[in-house]
């Protein structure tokens, strides 16, 4: 089995994993209805699901008895 021959110090072992952390993610507002939405996602808005500013999916109006 694989053992270090010395021990990684907490300094060094957190200088090698600096560049270990989260970005904000890409927002982008739709130009149909003005709704911020993550960049390549479909999204719900009002019941009704939109995906590049096209409408996939309408919302079902609700019956009235």
């Amino acid at each position: 089995m694989a053992h270090p021959k010395s021990r990684v110090s907490k300094a060094r072992k957190h200088k090698r994993r600096t560049h270990k952390k989260l970005s904000t993610p890409n927002v982008a507002i739709c130009p149909t209805t003005g709704e911020p939405h993550l960049w390549h996602r479909a999204y719900w808005h009002e019941g009704n699901m939109y995906y590049k500013g096209q409408l996939v999916i309408k919302a079902e109006e609700a019956l009235e008895e």
